[in-house]
């Protein structure tokens, strides 16, 4: 089974939920040759045995049914609020589909209606709905000014989605959207901005340079980390953490004890959360699942001389996005491995399927991940434990170096 999560924003780039994708095995365009109902089942029981809040941590699952499922007392297994009952724009209406939504609106279900193209004023599930959604690549926002008026006085949440660029971003967002989906987030707004690195991003370069010296000196590593209070004491608390009893006594044993990959991924991710202060925190999150799950999907594919160049390149992929420039003008002052290199700027070499693998699937695009996998050598059902085992470990990332 495949699951993937897109987040929702609101206006301010939190998130407000995420949309789950799902498909159930191979050899299927949609739902594993099972029904979408009985496809949405065993994702919902899924979750409720393995707990919601390791997919969506604590914010709302948008999830599909449709007019045969909505009906199964499976709904009720997520209580109303974690859950948005997403409802297919395919359906068919009838009497009993309306009754099941009044039924479940009763009892604090949510409903959205996906990728609205109908009539708003006629169509028979607007009064019902509380969240409607335009898929702007169907419905581009210059088609609907009419129904976003009609939509805003009866209280409706509108939510834009495959919104691509910042532009159609904003430009939703002064019509009353209030939730908004898509990869927008995700890449950089270059606006003819030069790349000027601060006085700590370049101390964090001059780090990495070092690390990836040919012959890369304790001494000098423990000089520069010296000069920040800050960083010594974060590697201190780090190398303690990982000793245990044993007294750690100086940055350079610190950096001895700890290693130098594994300082050299730390010093990462400091970098990343230092230099995305001003993004949406689910963009270090992305950085964070990616590094995990790249390592992951290296050593499932039997490059495990490469695992540590598969890390650095998952948690580097968005790095174009936070610093709103492109990816060989923001790499061209960090010495990295040729590997890392060929993967973000020339989307080419040894490690870029892993990349094209974690980047489909979390677009949901299952056949492209199946045919990554089979190049890489890994089996489906590791795919999805990977991915929420990368999404748990960023959690607890996040809240150490918050």
């Amino acid at each position: 089974m495949f699951i993937a999560r897109q987040p929702i924003f609101n206006a301010q780039l939190e998130v407000y939920g995420y949309e789950l994708l799902f498909r159930l095995h191979n050899h299927s365009t949609h739902f594993g040759g099972m029904s979408s109902q009985g496809a949405t089942a065993m994702v919902i029981t899924g979750l409720f045995e393995s707990g919601l809040e390791n997919l969506v941590e604590d914010k709302f699952a948008f999830i599909n049914f449709d007019e045969i499922f909505i009906h199964s007392e499976a709904v009720e297994l997520i209580e109303p609020d974690r859950m948005i009952v997403e409802m297919l724009e395919n359906i068919e209406v009838s009497c009993n589909l309306v009754a099941r939504l009044e039924d479940i609106k009763e009892k604090g279900y949510s409903i959205a209606l996906d990728d609205f193209a109908q009539t708003y004023q006629t169509y028979p599930l607007t009064p019902l709905a509380d969240i409607i959604k335009y898929d702007l690549m169907v419905t581009p926002l210059d088609t609907i000014i009419d129904d976003i008026p009609a939509g805003l006085a009866q209280g409706k949440t509108l939510l834009a989605e495959k919104v691509e660029t910042r532009d159609e971003f904003l430009k939703a967002k002064e019509l009353g959207f209030t939730l908004f989906q898509g990869y927008f987030f995700s890449k950089p707004h270059i606006a003819g901005r030069t790349f000027r690195a601060t006085p700590s991003q370049l101390q964090y370069l001059q780090l990495m340079t070092e690390i990836n010296a040919e012959e890369p000196s304790f001494d000098r590593l423990a000089e520069m980390i010296e000069q920040d209070v800050t960083l010594t004491y974060r590697l201190l608390r780090l190398a303690s953490f990982r000793a245990g009893s044993e007294s750690i006594g100086s940055i350079k044993f610190a950096l001895s004890y700890i290693g130098l990959r594994e300082f050299e991924r730390w010093i990462s991710i400091l970098m990343i959360h230092e230099v995305s202060k001003d993004k949406p925190t689910e963009l270090i999150k992305l950085s964070l699942i990616r590094t995990r799950f790249a390592e992951s999907l290296a050593k499932r594919s039997g490059l495990h001389e490469l695992e540590h160049d598969a890390a650095l390149m998952g948690l580097f992929s968005v790095l174009d996005a936070i610093l709103d420039q492109p990816m060989d003008v923001v790499l061209a002052g960090i010495a990295l491995p040729q590997a890392i290199l060929e993967a973000l700027i020339n989307q080419q070499g040894i490690l870029f399927p892993i990349l094209a693998l974690m980047v489909a699937y979390e677009k949901g695009e299952w056949s492209l991940v199946e045919e990554l996998a089979q190049v890489l050598k890994i089996a489906d059902y590791h795919i999805y434990h990977d991915y929420r085992e990368a999404i748990k470990w960023s959690n607890r990332v996040v809240c150490n170096i918050a």
